[in-house]
C-alpha cells in the first residue's frame, strides 16, 4: 500500500473531502448528508450501545436517536488524521472530538479515537466501516478515560 501522505491519483484528497464532509453533516445534525457518505452496508462499532450495527438503515435510527440528545450543533474536530489508501479500499485514523450542549443542561467534550474503512464503489469512495471508541481505565474501575488529549 501506499505511503499515507502519499497522494494516490487524488484518493487521498477525494477521501479526505469524503471525511470532511461527514464530519460536516455531524456538526450540523443534517442525517441525510451523513448518509450520503455512508455505504448501504455499513458496520459501525460506536461509543454508544449496542456493540455493533449494520445497514444503513439501522445506522440512521442510531444517527436520528443521537442527534436528538444535542442541544445545537455537535463541535466535531479531528487530529492527527492518517490516510492509507489502496487500489479500492482505504482506511483512515485520527483522534475524534465530540462536544456541545446536550438536552437538559450541560455542555460536553470529549476525545476519542476514530478509524473509517471505505470502499471505492462505481468510482466513489464510501464510508463502509465506522469505529468510535473512547478508551478506558485498567485500573478495575472501568472508568472511561474522557479526560485524554491528544498528544501535540
Amino acid at each position: 500500500m501506499p505511503n499515507p501522505s502519499e497522494d494516490t491519483n487524488g484518493d487521498v484528497a477525494e477521501i479526505r473531502r469524503v471525511l470532511t464532509a461527514h464530519a460536516a453533516a455531524l456538526h450540523d445534525k443534517d442525517v441525510e448528508a451523513v448518509m450520503a457518505n455512508v455505504s448501504d452496508h455499513i458496520l459501525c462499532f460506536d461509543m454508544a450501545p449496542p456493540l455493533g450495527t449494520r445497514g444503513a438503515a439501522e445506522y440512521r435510527r442510531n444517527l436520528e436517536t443521537w442527534f436528538s440528545t444535542w442541544d445545537g450543533p455537535i463541535d466535531h474536530d479531528h487530529s492527527g488524521m492518517e490516510i492509507t489508501v489502496g487500489k479500492d479500499v482505504a482506511f483512515a485514523t485520527a483522534y475524534h472530538r465530540i462536544g456541545g450542549a446536550k438536552k437538559g443542561g450541560g455542555a460536553h467534550s470529549v476525545w476519542g479515537r476514530l478509524t473509517a474503512g471505505l470502499r471505492k464503489i462505481e468510482g466513489r469512495w464510501t464510508v463502509v466501516h465506522e469505529h468510535v471508541s473512547t478508551p478506558f481505565y485498567m485500573d478495575g474501575s472501568l472508568r472511561a478515560a474522557v479526560d485524554l488529549i491528544p498528544d501535540g
